[in-house]
């Protein structure tokens, strides 16, 4: 069971690109004209792209991390992911975990690692409703989200009937236990709950600049979103990892608080 270039621009000096558009009507004897060049223009971080410059203050809004962890390496992805968007002037973000499934003799046969209680336990669905936008992270089962994961969503029909998530933005993180173990199915076979519920699925692409193309060291993510390789359980979440997950957590408030206040 699976558990879970050319040149590339600098960490520091990541580069936007944005492709030209050729408008105006177009002669039939007139020669083809060239694609255009993509323009490169240079942004100290991805995030930046959706900032926004606010004339009046803004109300707190509010980001949800709400994952399944069961060896702690997606809660350490978590954990990151709110420092991130903590950083975003006028983000609150919140860390909540989905309730457990297994009792608790299945999960000391499988060294299942300690709850941190200082994460609550998500109350109900319902409080997914005051919420702007949400992460949401779990490890992956034979490509698709954790049994527990799965158990919330398909708690959340009361939503789906009145539509309460409809246009929210989301976007997912995960955690595998090998290098083919699911890093893109995961989050990919995940966006169908977003669907059903008219959610907005946010990936975060490759606004990361040169950490997404590191290839000296084992990373996980992909860009659907950040990613850590567990191993056997024993491997812990590497800084590139970590980074990544900082990352999506600042590009997704930032994404988040524009949203919110248009």
């Amino acid at each position: 069971m699976g558990k879970g270039g050319g040149c590339v621009p600098s960490k520091k000096n990541s580069l936007k690109l944005t492709a030209g558009v050729a408008t105006g009507p177009v002669e039939k004897n007139d020669p083809p004209e060239s694609i255009p060049s993509p323009v490169v223009t240079r942004e100290d971080s991805a995030y930046e792209a959706v900032s926004v410059s606010p004339s009046e203050p803004y109300r707190n809004i509010k980001l949800l991390i709400v994952f399944y962890s069961m060896y702690g390496h997606v809660e350490g992805l978590a954990r990151r992911m709110k420092l991130g968007a903590d950083s975003v002037e006028g983000v609150e973000a919140v860390l909540y975990r989905v309730p457990e499934t297994l009792p608790d003799e299945v999960l000391v046969k499988m060294r299942a690692a300690p709850v941190d209680d200082s994460i609550p336990v998500i109350g109900s669905p319902a409080d997914l409703v005051d919420a702007d936008g949400f992460l949401f992270g779990f490890p992956t089962r034979y490509g698709s989200m954790a049994a527990q994961m799965k158990a919330f969503f398909d708690s959340t029909g009361q939503l789906w009937k009145e539509q309460k998530l409809a246009g929210k933005p989301a976007g997912f993180f995960v955690s595998t236990g090998t290098q083919g173990g699911g890093q893109e199915t995961t989050a990919w076979t995940a966006i169908t709950q977003l669907a059903h519920h008219g959610m907005l699925f946010v990936p975060i692409g490759y606004t990361f600049g040169a950490g997404m193309f590191k290839m000296d060291s084992t990373r996980g993510g992909s860009p659907y979103g950040a990613g850590v390789f567990a191993g056997d359980g024993t491997r812990e979440p590497s800084d590139n990892e970590l980074a990544l997950a900082e990352h999506q957590g600042r590009y997704m408030a930032a994404i988040v608080k524009k949203m919110a206040q248009r």
